[in-house]
């Protein structure tokens, strides 16, 4: 098992047995903390019901999505400079902490608290163990492996309301938390059997000035996006109070880097292109597909009349797709060793099918839009996973984790604040419109609003793919990143 850039054929390169286990407690962790974003949103109706918390509902999404957001980048710079096994452990026993927790809880205050506990662990999990693949896997074979993580992603956050309405019928909603227990011990002690013992630190020197100001910032960015105009009115001082405290405090953050030996994010990484384009285009990726296809059930159940599970089921079609490419995409990249055309090919499949979704009908054939959902499919499979490749060529190997962990997050808050603008882009468009309107005309005035929201969204998607053009290829970052390593 070796991260050596030598050449390897993608014919001659196999996993030894060792290799193998480690891939598959890695796989486990990630449809673990992914399946996990999506599974709890089936049982939200019946959790406020039991709990008597329809007011606080919200909150259990926003706890686990700002813990498990602002972490990323402490575990990515951790990960560089401890190892990874025992910090994905210890990733692995927080979320499962947090999932016993939230199983138990008796209040909707206490389920937030404990949710927030369970996203430390999530999205540790997610930064951790993708960064682990780089370890032990060859920069020329990677890709293939890291589709395999594309497919994993892509499989646990569509398979999740499935698993979650059939566990709140059958077994109630506490389940969908206690469910997650033996596949976490099952990935725990697996990690600890296949992961080697990481060599010890002589001195970690972390960077604590910074990680307080980027998360404080990210903490406020996130609450920004996820609670203006629903819990917060956008003519209250609320919103605007956490948008300058966020922005307040990255630039402290900013100024913070530059002058720590150790820092969170070494600013020196942006000069790179390859690695700023791969975080741009992983934003605006984000943007473009959680701010739009979010609003897509609605259209399928308020427009087309379709109940939750089936217009659930449509999304498989987006499923198939994602899965096929990012399997097939990572195969090719380890045979050509050239990744480049792949995220222009995808970012530009996702503007097509987001541009295609801009002109959805009220009684559009649903051939068409599934048609269209395969398009945005092979269009995201093509893209997310070949920008953390990108992204972890352009730097030294040392910083793999900061690599993988700033691209999972600026695609996490690309998505967060994509779903919080085209929602308030959408409340406007609904409020526009009269009383009559909205009570009569509904379905019509919802394509409407969706027309908007799915052409702003190919708009950010466009200038992914125009940013894409602009990447170096696999060879050039392989050898400065040689260079780099051997300075």
């Amino acid at each position: 098992m070796t991260s050596s850039s030598t050449p390897v054929s993608a014919s001659t390169f196999r996993l030894d047995w060792s290799a193998k286990v480690i891939l598959f407690a890695i796989l486990s962790s990630i449809f673990l903390a992914a399946m996990d974003q999506t599974v709890v949103s089936t049982a939200l109706p019946t959790i406020a019901r039991d709990l008597h918390g329809l007011a606080k509902l919200p909150w259990i999404v926003t706890a686990y999505l700002l813990t498990s957001t602002v972490c990323l980048p402490v575990y990515g710079k951790l990960g560089d400079l401890l190892g990874r096994k025992y910090l994905l452990q210890s990733a692995v026993l927080l979320f499962l902490a947090g999932s016993v927790l939230s199983g138990q809880a008796q209040t909707i205050d206490e389920l937030m608290v404990f949710r927030a506990l369970q996203g430390i662990g999530g999205g540790g999990l997610l930064v951790t163990a993708i960064a682990s693949i780089s370890d032990f896997i060859p920069i020329t074979q990677r890709s293939r492996y890291q589709g395999l993580v594309g497919a994993a992603f892509g499989l646990a956050t569509l398979a999740g309301p499935f698993l979650g309405g059939f566990i709140v019928e059958t077994m109630g909603w506490r389940w969908i938390f206690y469910i997650n227990v033996p596949i976490g011990i099952f990935a725990f002690f697996i990690i600890g059997f296949a992961f080697p013992k990481p060599k010890t630190a002589e001195k970690v020197r972390m960077d604590v000035p910074g990680t307080v100001l980027l998360t404080t910032s990210l903490s406020a960015l996130v609450l920004f996006a996820s609670v203006s105009g629903t819990v917060l009115p956008w003519d209250s001082a609320g919103p605007w109070l956490l948008l300058a405290a966020g922005l307040s405090a990255f630039g402290g953050f900013i100024r913070s880097e530059r002058h720590h030996p150790e820092p969170l994010l070494p600013l020196a990484f942006f000069r790179f292109r390859t690695f700023s384009l791969s975080v741009i285009i992983s934003f605006f990726v984000g943007v473009a597909m959680l701010g739009s296809v979010s609003f897509l059930p609605i259209y399928l159940q308020d427009v087309r009349g379709f109940s939750p599970t089936a217009s659930g089921l449509e999304l498989l079609f987006l499923l198939l797709g994602m899965l096929a490419m990012s399997v097939l995409t990572g195969r090719r990249i380890s045979r050509t060793q050239r990744y480049r055309e792949f995220p222009i090919a995808g970012a530009l499949l996702i503007t097509l099918a987001l541009g295609l979704l801009s002109m959805l009908g009220q009684h559009m054939p649903m051939w068409r839009i599934d048609a269209v959902l395969v398009l945005l499919g092979l269009g995201l499979g093509t893209t997310m996973q070949v920008l953390v490749l990108s992204a972890q060529l352009a730097v030294p190997h040392r910083h793999l984790g900061v690599a993988t962990s700033t691209v999972t997050l600026f695609r996490s808050m690309g998505g967060t604040l994509g779903v919080a603008a085209f929602g308030a882009v959408f409340s406007a468009f609904l409020a526009g419109g009269s009383h009559g309107d909205v009570q009569e005309g509904a379905p019509a005035l919802i394509v409407q609003t969706l027309h908007t929201d799915f052409l702003i969204a190919a708009l950010f998607s466009f200038a992914a793919s125009v940013c894409a053009w602009f990447l170096e290829d696999m060879h050039v970052l392989v050898k400065r990143r040689d260079a780099l390593d051997r300075g």
